[in-house]
């Protein structure tokens, strides 16, 4: 099973689905973050004097992903969850991992979405593209702290 996660609330919701999913189907988890250059890295072709390494984004997304892992689902989660960070647009990143996956969860926005959207571009992308059955998690309603509900696309 494979999950979205950017650090956003909506993620790691889908990320606390996921697991539950995972231990009641005896499947692990592969829980995905991707990065980018930032927009102005290459603008003009041009380097800021401080621009990041491949490196230093990468060891960055990786760090912020063991992260929202930890803080969302314990030091010890109750399922394998694996930590895998890709170059690449969230999109193609989530597409490509959903490859021989038997399910791809995310949270119905993230980090780029807009207050009030159902859902978010990424999350509408992937239920029409993946390989595989999509859940798209809504993130609690308002401060009560209510668990979100999965959604399930058909089958592909």
């Amino acid at each position: 099973m494979v999950v979205g996660v950017d650090g956003s609330e909506p993620s790691r919701e889908a990320l606390r689905w996921a697991a539950r999913q995972a231990e009641l189907t005896g499947a692990s988890v592969d829980a995905v973050m991707s990065w980018e250059w930032p927009g102005y890295a290459t603008w003009g072709g041009m380097l800021p004097p401080a621009a990041p390494t491949d490196g230093a984004l990468e060891e960055a997304a990786q760090q912020t992903l063991l992260t929202a892992v930890e803080e969302t689902l314990g030091k010890e989660p109750p399922v394998r969850v694996r930590a895998l960070t890709q170059p690449g647009s969230p999109v193609q990143v989530l597409l490509e991992a959903a490859r021989g996956a038997s399910l791809l969860v995310v949270g119905s926005r993230g980090l780029g979405g807009f207050r009030g959207a159902l859902l978010g571009s990424v999350s509408q992308h992937v239920t029409h593209h993946a390989p595989c059955s999509v859940v798209v998690v809504r993130a609690p309603s308002g401060a009560g702290g209510a668990t979100g509900a999965g959604e399930e696309t058909g089958e592909r």
